[in-house]
């Protein structure tokens, strides 16, 4: 009997388009969940799969330096079972999705992971009552304005839908990489049940709000500017939020926020909407050693600690502000 294997992202609308699937796949055979990122997908397609799955990958962009090996085993492996790559990032420079065989794609950045997910899985056969799952994760990835978020919060009570988005939002960010935690959120929300009625996704939830007040009033004290970018480095909390900040109140078109672990800088980056972030990580990988990509204002990266400067002045000549002004 064959597996089904889902791979996510770990963020809100990874986990919501998990969901999704778990909800789809349980009843029809043994289901395994992983949560992966860009830089690790090839390696966990190598580690957790295998030919003869049934796959079903979303929210996990492409990474430049990695996108053509995973294609390329994605299609081997859709040559002895269903596979299924969902995703709402740009794709990586060079590499059309349209021209890989032997799987099925859904690629499309209008929208949330989550939302192409739903509706992949509904016109298979999935209830239609799981779109306020993939509300949740539309919300949480801040891609709530689409046609077919605004028309199905109508079938729904708005406000209640947000208290739920934002409790899994809390919860998750609280999270970091407890795996384990997050396949249990994947198999609660398979079931339709209410965040706002699971104890311990609530405590989380309230424990990250507390954190994330002290997070927002450390960045205010501690961003550094360096000409366009207002960057913060070991912030006590979420990258993501530290980034936005370090760009708020760096008043910077771009925000960077870095966690160190060992000699790779881990980071997350916000731009104010003048520098396509995707874009310039993309094409500064062909320069210098550096893995990232996203979305256009909000991406993510990790490169050497010893090139974090040479990072900057790029991410400043992107911006185009002239370091020696």
């Amino acid at each position: 009997m064959s597996r089904r294997i889902i791979l996510v992202h770990g963020d809100s609308d990874g986990v919501a388009s998990g969901a999704l699937a778990y909800a789809f796949f349980s009843a029809r055979t043994d289901t395994q969940v992983f949560f992966t990122h860009p830089v690790g997908l090839l390696g966990d397609l190598k580690e957790f799969t295998r030919n003869g799955d049934d796959l079903l990958i979303a929210d996990i962009a492409l990474n430049e330096t990695t996108a053509v090996d995973v294609l390329r085993l994605l299609e081997e492996r859709g040559r002895y079972g269903n596979v299924v790559y969902i995703d709402h990032h740009p794709e990586p420079l060079g590499v059309s999705l349209s021209s890989v065989e032997s799987i099925n794609i859904v690629h499309d950045t209008c929208c949330s992971a989550s939302e192409l997910t739903f509706r992949y899985l509904v016109e298979n056969g999935l209830d239609e009552e799981y779109s306020r799952v993939a509300l949740y994760g539309a919300i949480g990835d801040y891609l709530d304005e689409t046609p077919w978020v605004k028309k199905t919060l109508g079938e729904w009570d708005k406000r209640a839908v947000y208290l739920e988005a934002g409790v899994l939002t809390q919860a998750l960010e609280g999270t970091r990489r407890d795996h384990e935690f997050k396949r249990r959120v994947v198999e609660y929300l398979s079931k339709n049940s209410l965040p706002s009625l699971n104890t311990a996704m609530v405590e989380r939830a309230l424990e990250q709000a507390r954190r994330d007040e002290e997070l927002r009033l450390w960045v205010k004290a501690n961003t550094v500017v360096y000409g366009a970018v207002g960057y913060v480095v070991n912030p006590p909390g979420s990258v993501g939020k530290a980034a936005n900040y370090a760009r708020v109140y760096g008043r910077a078109r771009i925000g960077v926020a870095v966690e160190e672990r060992g000699e790779t800088y881990v980071m997350s980056l916000r731009s104010d909407g003048s520098v396509d972030l995707n874009k310039v990580l993309r094409l500064m990988s062909r320069e210098i050693p550096v893995m990232g990509g996203g979305h256009p204002f909000a991406a993510g990266a990790r490169l050497e600690k010893r090139l974090f400067k040479d990072f900057l002045t790029k991410l400043n000549e992107a911006a185009g502000y002239p370091l020696d002004q």
